[in-house]
């Protein structure tokens, strides 16, 4: 049974592998060698394995080189995102501050106009009072007038009896009683436009304080648009710091000392962030206007943050293709010294690889310095030094001033080094930390 399936086999592949003979001859005999289709078949199928595991190996070696090159491009990437999300706040900063300040406009517009109700109202309440007084007034000098017109008709009655009684005629009494009645009728229309006077008063009183009601209305929902629009400012402000409060706290370092020695160096006063201040008597501010106070505070704050930011090192001192070869902390030295402190760490790549400065600051150091061979110092904020060692190439000198970013020499070889890489340090009062701290912890912004 195995013969037989063997022999189909062979006679289905020898139409594409025919049987070869390969004839070998020497001085003596001659010899040949016969290839059976299923050899070759054997031989190709071995071939095409060891043709393919060479094409995936070349795919693998590709794709890591590619890999390795789009580091530059990733990290371009992240400083775009960084700068745009500055560039994002800034403006959000600008636009929330310009809202609040328009909120500020207008409720102080509304609290003028509710003051101007007010005074309207209360002169309003001041003439009804008067109108009122003088509504009395009348009221008793008409009983008065009243009183002595029915004391003057009696005695006018009087009088006409014993006129009558004596003479005859009445015509005197009349005439003095007909004055008396022309009088009390003048002062009955003085009293009737009196109380028209008083109505119309009492009917723009009622319509004061229909508008004083409808000018409360609107301020309450004018203060509920400004609730909401410092809450939503407050919440931005709050999201926007929290990333900067963890980077230079990761880093070991205090926010508030950082933003103190920023803030000296920045001490001019005015511009847009510069506190509200409404009241001109000296009088305590309303919450609207804390509540405002501490948010150009914040906006302040987070601009003083985005300086600092660029005065500490949060950048990578080298831009390319390179790998980490050496951390900070105790090492075996590369020289066979035995083991010993590292107080930077080592990154290696191309020679003449250009080495960026990653903070401003000031030269303090560009020259040859025993074990670090050529070597740049520089001097930044906050007591923070960096260093720069075994370069090929220093393109800075004693005293410059640089950015973050600047070229300040090439990777290179020279001092106590077993091939091209860049020493990184950083130290902080004199002492060395650990660079990956802040490389690390610039991962929570930019």
């Amino acid at each position: 049974m195995l013969t037989r399936l063997t022999y189909r086999i062979n006679l289905g592949l020898e139409r594409y592998f025919p049987e070869q003979r390969l004839f070998l001859k020497s001085d003596t005999e001659t010899r040949f060698i016969r290839l059976r289709p299923t050899t070759q078949a054997v031989a190709m199928a071995g071939g095409a394995v060891v043709l393919g595991w060479t094409i995936l190996a070349t795919a693998i070696i590709l794709m890591d080189s590619i890999s390795a090159g789009s580091g530059r491009d990733q990290a371009q990437r992240q400083q775009m995102l960084y700068e745009q999300r500055l560039n994002a706040l800034s403006q959000d900063r600008d636009a929330r501050a310009d809202e609040a300040a328009g909120a500020q406009e207008r409720f102080n517009l509304a609290l003028q106009q509710v003051a101007e109700m007010q005074g309207r109202l209360l002169a309003s309440e001041d003439s009804r009072r008067e109108l009122e007084t003088g509504i009395d007034v009348i009221q008793n000098t008409l009983r008065r007038t009243i009183k002595e017109r029915d004391e003057a008709r009696a005695h006018a009655e009087a009088a006409g009896v014993a006129q009558v009684a004596e003479n005859g005629t009445t015509k005197s009494d009349a005439g003095r009683a007909k004055d008396a009645m022309a009088t009390v009728d003048i002062l009955a229309g003085a009293l009737s436009a009196t109380a028209q006077e008083r109505d119309v008063m009492e009917g723009a009183a009622a319509k004061s304080a229909e508008r004083v009601e409808t000018v409360l209305a609107e301020k309450k929902a004018l203060q509920t648009r400004n609730n909401e629009i410092f809450a939503k400012l407050e919440e931005a402000v709050s999201v926007s710091m929290e990333p900067l409060d963890k980077m230079f706290r990761a880093a070991g370092m205090s926010p508030d000392d950082l933003l103190n020695q920023v803030r000296r160096g920045y001490s001019g006063q005015g511009g847009p962030l510069t506190p509200l201040s409404v009241s001109t008597k000296g009088s305590v501010s309303n919450p609207d206007e804390q509540r405002a106070n501490a948010i150009l505070q914040g906006l302040d704050r987070m601009n003083l943050y985005r300086l600092a930011a660029f005065k500490a090192p949060f950048a990578m001192p080298v831009k390319g293709n390179f790998r980490w070869t050496s951390g900070f902390g105790t090492r075996n030295d590369p020289k066979g010294m035995g083991r010993r402190m590292h107080e930077g760490t080592d990154m290696a790549g191309a020679y003449g690889l250009p080495i960026l400065s990653t903070a401003d600051g000031v030269v303090t150091d560009a020259g040859w310095s025993s074990g670090y061979g050529r070597l740049v110092k520089i001097r930044h904020e906050f007591g923070i030094e960096t260093r720069y060692a075994h370069l090929s190439a220093i393109r800075v000198k004693v005293g410059d001033r640089v950015s973050r970013g600047d070229r300040i020499g090439d990777m290179g070889n020279s001092g106590r080094s077993t091939g091209t890489h860049l020493h990184y340090e950083i130290r902080i009062g004199g002492r060395a930390v650990n660079p990956m701290t802040f490389i690390k912890a610039a991962n929570h912004v930019f």
